[in-house]
């Protein structure tokens, strides 16, 4: 039996590769995952493929903490309705305080009484006065964290040129390099409206396209030697 198992994320609709923690677990069943934040409900949608088979790093995978008991639902919808008015709350003292940034979303703790507030800003912020007001308010404790451009596209997801989910808000854990001279080694016509994404940096999928040209290019070169 795999240890992986497939799932996709009630909320952001990102696929999931989590540890089954020798829990029986059947397609379509909807479960709670260990996440940055505490947990997060996520429903199977594969539990012997191919795919999970050959997930690499499987000891950094996530686990299951356990099936979703109603509670668990009933709490994730009371967060998020939450998180939409802590939303709106922060606006209004980001406005009204004239701080130069942008908020990007706001995220609660499933375990804990704790919101991350993530923001993008054009340098350092003194949000010291925001902290205290937002945490009188909401009565909680307060994290700002500052994020970039491209990890802001990540946390609001969308979709890409080609139709399909962002790749960083869908799979990708971490962030490689694209420069323009990946896109220059694939006789891309340079034109930044086309290879840009939605955070208008290059598209993450310009590196992909990198490594596998890469990879046939070796395949070819040890063929031909052969």
């Amino acid at each position: 039996m795999p240890e992986l198992v497939c799932l996709i994320s009630e909320r952001t609709a990102r696929m999931i590769r989590a540890r089954r923690n020798g829990l029986e677990i059947e397609k379509g069943d909807l479960c709670l995952v260990d996440s940055e934040f505490g947990g997060e409900l996520a429903t199977v949608v594969d539990t012997d493929s191919v795919l999970c088979l050959h997930a690499r790093r499987i000891e950094l995978a996530p686990v299951i903490l356990r099936k979703a008991h109603d509670d668990d639902v009933r709490k994730m919808e009371w967060m998020e309705d939450r998180e939409r008015r802590a939303f709106d709350i922060c606006l209004q003292r980001i406005r009204s305080r004239n701080l130069p940034m942008k908020l990007t979303a706001v995220r609660y703790f499933f375990t804990e009484k704790k919101g991350v507030f993530f923001y993008t800003a054009d340098g350092r912020v003194d949000f010291r006065q925001l902290v205290k007001d937002l945490a009188k308010e909401l009565r909680m404790r307060i994290e700002m964290r500052q994020v970039g451009v491209r990890d802001e596209a990540k946390i609001l997801g969308g979709l890409g040129v080609c139709g399909r989910a962002l790749c960083c808000a869908s799979f990708m854990r971490t962030f490689e390099p694209v420069t323009i001279q990946k896109a220059r080694k694939q006789h891309i016509a340079i034109n930044p409206t086309k290879i840009s994404g939605l955070c208008g940096r290059l598209m993450c999928c310009l590196a992909f396209e990198d490594e596998s040209r890469g990879r046939m290019y070796y395949e070819e070169e040890s063929t031909n030697e052969d």
